[in-house]
């Protein structure tokens, strides 16, 4: 997670962007325009149901207003770094946004009749710019989605409502004044949120490796499987069309579940240093999270309880299952181990309630470099909690709380000399939970990290 720290004159920097990226948006969006213009026949993506929205004039105004956030928001970024992030967040959606334009050139089909007065004369000096192109993603969407996470990022809690309000409007504007159909909002949601993703503010970059793990046979198989159901999504959208399409949508998030397996990244996910994802990650990840949090229930349904390990002193650690926003109310610290599904906390518990995390991605054994961390991790927290007198529930947890959270526990009992051996470690949390799964494998790097620890291996 980066400083957001304000800087002294990076309004001025962002007076320099915004010299670069206006001309850019308009030279490119009226190039793909003109293009589309000159082809002989350009189709449409329209729904039936689509004839029944209505032309609402005074919504050409959020629909302008986009254009005044667009500006502004150069020149409120807090830092350099933040500046850079949006800055190139907005011409990678102009480059996505045109090269989709160029590549697959969309038509609106409705023909708006003759507008007066005030809102007849916005229609007008956007139609002397504006051709019924550039569809789908919709550009108006995409930039939209990145300006409402910019927005709800400089605002006080208190005003969110009203850029949550605006920016409703400013999405509903584009059907509205009958400027986009609908399959231009979905594609430019997922757009904005890919650019959102691609350049982070509060995790780490998708660009950057783990640095710890080490490519495995185990990845690309895993990644190869999720990359198989990513293609049996998308073969019947295209072979159907119409609703189908929207099978494109887990299709597209079983993809980057694949590539955050094949390039051994678990920050693809882009779980915070505060148990939530980041807006862009909701968005893209969506589908597979559903998933992942219900492949979890079912799991467990037989052991949904936590199973206390150990005490020490005044603290008691238990391992279990990802927990929700009540079962988190149980603990005074919590370890987190799940890189693909968010925590819930409420805004106040949150403060109430230690937290620390290594994440890993599921069904990967954990390597022992990775081990080392992690139990590093772990000891930050158990300190942070130690000196308090009182009672202190401590809970480790995975998806499951088989896996990745049992090997940790182990690592970490072995570091402590609560155990003097793997095969002890083991026995001492299957006594209390018998159905944890360490497979060989992971066994194997267990036995790694403790002959680390006597410094007989590197």
């Amino acid at each position: 997670m980066t400083d957001l720290a304000k800087e002294q004159g990076t309004w001025k920097r962002g007076i320099l962007c915004l010299v670069i990226l206006a001309p850019f948006f308009f030279l490119t969006y009226g190039f793909a325009n003109q293009y589309a213009s000159g082809l002989l026949s350009v189709p449409s993506i329209v729904f039936n149901w689509e004839k029944h929205i209505p032309l609402w004039p005074w919504t050409i105004v959020p629909y302008w207003s986009i254009d005044l956030f667009y500006g502004l928001s150069l020149l409120l970024c807090w830092n350099k770094f933040e500046l850079r992030q949006h800055a190139l967040r907005l011409f990678t959606a102009q480059v996505i946004a045109i090269s989709c334009f160029l590549l697959l050139p969309l038509k609106f089909s409705f023909e708006r009749p003759e507008l007066h007065g005030f809102f007849g004369v916005w229609f007008d000096i956007l139609m002397g710019f504006d051709k019924p192109f550039n569809q789908a993603p919709s550009l108006h969407i995409v930039l939209l989605t990145i300006l409402w996470d910019f927005y709800r990022r400089h605002v006080s809690p208190y005003w969110k409502w009203l850029v949550d309000f605006w920016s409703f409007l400013i999405g509903l504007s584009v059907l509205t004044t009958w400027q986009h159909h609908f399959i231009d909002i979905p594609t430019g949601l997922l757009t904005g949120a890919f650019c959102l993703w691609l350049f982070p503010i509060t995790t780490k970059s998708p660009f950057k490796k783990d640095g710890l793990q080490a490519l495995t046979p185990k990845h690309l198989k895993l990644g190869s499987y999720y990359l198989i159901g990513a293609i049996l999504f998308t073969i019947p959208a295209f072979v159907f069309r119409s609703w189908a399409l929207w099978l494109l949508y887990p299709a597209i998030s079983l993809l980057l579940v694949a590539l955050a397996y094949f390039f051994v990244r678990p920050h693809f996910f882009q779980k915070q240093n505060n148990g939530k994802m980041t807006i862009a990650s909701l968005i893209l990840f969506a589908p597979y999270m559903i998933f992942a949090w219900s492949n979890s229930r079912i799991w467990t349904k037989k052991h949904p309880k936590d199973s206390k390990i150990i005490s020490v002193e005044n603290m008691t650690i238990f391992l279990g299952r990802i927990p929700n926003q009540k079962h988190t109310q149980n603990f005074q610290a919590l370890f987190d181990c799940c890189a693909e599904i968010p925590v819930h906390f409420s805004q106040t518990q949150f403060f109430q309630t230690q937290y620390q995390q290594y994440l890993s991605l599921d069904l990967i054994p954990l390597q022992a470099n990775q081990l080392k961390q992690a139990v590093h991790q772990f000891e930050l927290l158990y300190n942070q909690i130690k000196t308090d007198p009182s009672e202190q529930n401590i809970l480790i947890f995975c998806a499951l709380g088989y896996s990745r959270s049992s090997a940790i526990l182990c690592a970490w009992l072995i570091k402590q000399g609560h155990v003097n051996s793997v095969q002890e470690a083991v026995l001492l949390i299957q006594q209390a939970r018998p159905w944890i799964v360490l497979k060989q494998p992971q066994l194997k790097e267990l036995n790694l990290f403790q002959l680390k620890l006597k410094g007989l291996a590197p």
